[in-house]
């Protein structure tokens, strides 16, 4: 009896995704919106179906090493941006700090603090949310640049001073 619990207890682990898988499909989410694609036109230029792009996406299926490379092609991103801000152990940190590479302790590799977005006070899944990707992609659709700095300028003089 204790082995078949065992046994069934091991195979409902087996059909759960993997953290890392999850977390990995959702920045390929997160890029995708920020980008206006839909799953469909990812899936063309993969050679892949929507819904193998939605499964990707949800960590249902795990993405390989070959594929993930283009991904970060397709959606012009470095392969460490898939992940970027992984949950370790109750916290999220970035892909450089826990690897630390050449950056400095507490900078990423481009010399910005490590957690830019949480010394701000960004919560951790504000660019998860869908009213932030729209206004960003609305943002990134302004084709001149007076227009998009006017823009800028009129939501900073709209915010509460820090």
């Amino acid at each position: 009896m204790a082995t078949e619990e065992n046994l069934e207890r091991a195979a409902e682990r087996e059909h759960r995704p993997s953290p890392i898988d999850v977390h990995v499909g959702s920045r390929v989410r997160l890029r995708r919106t920020l980008l206006g694609m839909s799953q469909e036109k990812l899936g063309e230029a993969l050679g892949l179906t929507f819904q193998q792009v939605q499964k990707y996406e949800r960590g249902v299926n795990r993405i390989g090493a070959s594929r993930l490379y283009d991904l970060s092609r397709v959606l012009d991103v470095p392969i460490s941006f898939f992940f970027d801000d992984m949950p370790m152990g109750g916290g999220s940190v970035s892909f450089a700090q826990r690897n630390h590479g050449v950056a400095e302790p507490g900078q990423d590799p481009f010399g910005a603090p490590a957690n830019a977005a949480a010394a701000a006070g960004i919560p951790p899944d504000l660019l998860q949310q869908r009213e932030t990707l729209e206004l960003v992609r609305a943002y990134n659709r302004i084709q001149d640049p007076a227009i998009r700095k006017r823009v800028f300028d009129l939501i900073k003089a709209m915010t509460p001073p820090d």
